[in-house]
């Protein structure tokens, strides 16, 4: 059916990846993004994408050699500390690691979506189109202009105009979680001993309530966010948070308020951070939540089932949600058959994602509003994780994973050592 017209709302990684696999396969689809273009606002900090989703799309997609001239092995470093950086796992960037934790490269989502974006025919994308509403097969942008599609696929996020138009009873709920992201550029020149800790990595901090991160970027600055509980998704505006939340120097002071008990390292983290400051709240959908199918239309990534990023994984369902959905559209015949695969294709995901949403917001629960974290939470999470290893598992494998969870203990405490 290589005559079909598909449109893709949204050119985040699910939609370009989405693109990119058509084309392969001999269909050309239009997407539409209501930014004017790639660069207009930042796009966070690094990934890591795992085996069998984020990486299997992006081998699928024909771009696995231009994927690892810009991933980061390196970057799989991890370690879970508390606010005196106290540590609890350290998950070296090493095989034995990835026997216990998955081979998982980093790579800026800045530099994914360029990845993507290049790999698409110039024109593919139709920038400073925002929907506005979806009428049958007929799409509206704020723009004036309308078009007519056999396949509406809502890759648009958090606040999807095309799930409003399938399922307007399907809101994202408010977590109580917000977060500021700030960034130290050239970290190794101008905050080393940052620097040092992160260790081209990612530290994940928690406690009382509160989280910092510190991840390396593949541009030589650390992307720090922060996260604490607010009761009102609208927190930074400055009538309600008491500074202007896009005043980095402003952001820093009411930071160091927040990080009071914090240890010398966050505070000085926080010193040398420079450049803009962006505020987020975070939003999930319910767990497993269905929707009735319509015809000609279907959603994938945020747009069908938004999470916290506590497990690491909505870029990475996204990504499979992309690599299943454009194996369903080429197999099609027929549009009755594309219809009743794309019907199995939302039955199969919403199957396949729920727990992991399931684990992202019992992760985001036990971060931000359980007592004893980090500790409690990495008690947890050992027990899971061997719990999950010796499912089908030999002696031997078994035994090299539990070998693998020992040396990132291990680690950590000499790391308190020293």
């Amino acid at each position: 059916m290589q005559n079909l017209k598909i449109a893709i709302i949204g050119a985040g990684p699910a939609g370009c990846t989405l693109a990119r696999l058509l084309h392969l396969g001999g269909i050309q689809a239009t997407v539409f993004e209501g930014e004017a273009s790639a660069n207009v606002r930042s796009q966070g900090g690094t990934l890591d994408l795992h085996t069998t989703s984020g990486l299997a799309a992006v081998k699928e997609a024909g771009l696995w050699d231009i994927f690892l001239s810009h991933a980061r092995y390196d970057g799989q470093y991890m370690a879970i500390v508390d606010k005196a950086l106290y540590y609890y796992v350290v998950r070296g960037a090493d095989p034995e690691s990835n026997i216990a934790f998955g081979e998982r490269p980093e790579i800026d989502r800045v530099k994914l979506r360029e990845i993507l974006l290049d790999s698409l025919p110039e024109g593919t994308v139709k920038w400073g189109h925002r929907l506005q509403k979806v009428e049958g097969s007929t799409l509206t942008f704020t723009n004036g202009t309308t078009a007519s599609f056999d396949l509406v696929v809502g890759a648009d996020g958090a606040f999807s105009k095309v799930r409003l138009s399938i399922a307007p009873e399907l809101m994202p709920e408010y977590t109580r979680v917000a977060m500021h992201d700030i960034s130290i550029p050239d970290a190794e020149k101008t905050a080393p001993e940052t620097y040092k800790i992160v260790n081209r990595g990612s530290i994940f901090a928690s406690a009382d309530g509160q989280r910092f991160t510190l991840q390396q970027m593949g541009d030589g600055s650390i992307s720090m966010g922060f996260s604490f509980v607010r009761e009102d998704p609208d927190w930074m505006k400055a009538d309600k948070c008491g500074y202007d939340s896009e005043n980095l120097v402003e952001v820093k002071k009411a930071l160091a308020k927040e990080l009071e008990h914090w240890g010398p390292q966050f505070h000085q983290a926080l010193d040398a951070a420079q450049g803009r400051t962006t505020t987020r709240s975070l939003w999930r959908l319910p767990i497993g939540q269905k929707w009735q199918h319509k015809s000609g239309v279907t959603l994938i990534g945020d747009a069908a089932h938004l999470m916290t990023p506590h497990a690491g994984e909505g870029v990475n369902q996204a990504l499979e949600d992309a690599m299943l959905l454009a194996r369903v559209i080429l197999k099609a015949q027929s549009t009755e058959e594309l219809d009743e695969r794309i019907r199995g294709f939302e039955s199969d995901m919403i199957a396949r994602v729920k727990p992991i949403q399931e684990l992202a917001w019992n992760r985001c629960q036990g971060l931000m509003f359980t007592e004893g974290v980090p500790k409690s939470l990495v008690d947890r999470e050992m027990r899971r994780r061997k719990q999950q290893m010796a499912e089908g598992k030999t002696a031997e494998e078994l035994k090299a994973m539990e070998e693998a969870i020992a040396k990132a203990q291990a680690e950590a405490d000499a790391m308190n050592r020293t």
